[in-house]
């Protein structure tokens, strides 16, 4: 009986205990507090449908090289462990062979109880399969994880539990995760692996044997030359950064900086494309900030000029010291 069946079950029951002569004569309050504990009694029937009819994984299908348990109740002669081959076939005793790939266990028992009917070996065959074996029982994980291959699924493990088993991310990993399910390839499942309170909700995806994981890339801008702090700096797919976010992301430039003679340099089909960019001018707001790219280089040289004009002030400044120094003698 399914949870609709007896949620109606006990809707009826309790509305004959309420129409129960007896009940009748009780007052209204506690005829009242009858319905509502009948409401209470339905709820978690109602609840635990939606929520089981969401959580319901994919059923998984039979494949070539799959070992199936066939169990005909009360006919042991019947019964066997058989190899799937590979045009998904199965060979059972005294029915033969009968075709069973692409089905699920369930689709598979019932195929095997018509061929029973049908060829006059039993008259109300009831069948059970189960999957012992898979031929595919590995779960591939490949991507931006430490240690990428193929892992064993042995019982029920969840997406997180996979990334962990490979190592984790490496530092260069994006956020967006793709589980393809083998039997579902057109429909990919993307998780987003952030901070967020409800992550291990979202991680909860069904993993299957044959499934395949892939940890994105995330894209990385470097930002080099006079800067305080240069290096390569994540960018996610759907975030943006510009090039004064990305200076300072750098802690901001040198004092020797060039800001106006710096150099972008992208990767285009045609071969690394370099364009100047006035970052002095984008600082004091006369030129729009300019959106950066996955592979991006920015580079930021070292004005001669202040090189020189810092070195003269440093030298006038020692000379200073020193005369000070020996005027004091």
């Amino acid at each position: 009986m399914s949870l609709t069946d007896t949620a109606k079950a006990t809707v009826i029951s309790m509305r004959r205990e309420v129409l129960k002569p007896s009940v009748r004569k009780l007052p209204p309050a506690q005829v009242f507090a009858l319905l509502v504990l009948a409401l209470v009694a339905i709820a978690p029937f109602a609840l635990g449908q939606g929520n089981l009819a969401d959580a319901a994984p994919p059923a998984l299908r039979i494949s070539a090289g799959d070992l199936l348990s066939v169990d005909v109740f009360d006919t042991p002669e019947l019964s066997a462990k058989l190899r799937v081959s590979e045009k998904g076939d199965i060979d059972l005793p005294v029915a033969g062979g009968d075709h069973v790939g692409g089905l699920t266990a369930e689709e598979a028992a019932a195929s095997i109880e018509h061929l029973l009917h049908d060829d006059n070996i039993l008259k109300h065959p009831h069948v059970e399969v189960f999957i012992q074996e898979y031929a595919t029982q590995g779960v591939s994980i490949l991507g931006e994880v430490k240690n990428p291959g193929v892992y064993p699924e042995l019982g029920s493990h969840s997406l997180l539990d996979f990334i962990s088993v490979a190592g984790g991310v490496t530092p260069t990993a994006g956020k967006a995760v793709t589980i393809t399910h083998k039997n579902d390839a057109d429909h990919p499942t993307v998780v987003q692996l952030d901070n967020a309170p409800d992550l291990a909700k979202r991680a909860g995806v069904a993993i299957l044997p044959g499934d395949t994981i892939v940890v994105s890339r995330s894209g990385i801008v470097y930002v080099v030359g006079d800067l305080v702090k240069p290096g390569g700096f994540l960018l996610e797919s759907n975030e943006r950064l510009t090039a004064l976010q990305a200076i300072a992301l750098a802690q901001g430039a040198n004092k020797t900086a060039g800001l106006n003679g710096s150099r972008l340099i992208r990767k285009t089909p045609s071969g690394p494309q370099e364009t100047k960019v006035e970052l002095g001018k984008i600082l004091a707001g006369k030129l729009a900030d300019l959106r950066l790219e996955d592979g991006d280089i920015l580079f930021v040289p070292t004005s001669k000029g202040k090189t020189a004009a810092f070195r003269g002030l440093e030298a006038t400044v020692s000379l200073l010291s020193g005369l000070a120094i020996y005027g004091r003698l």
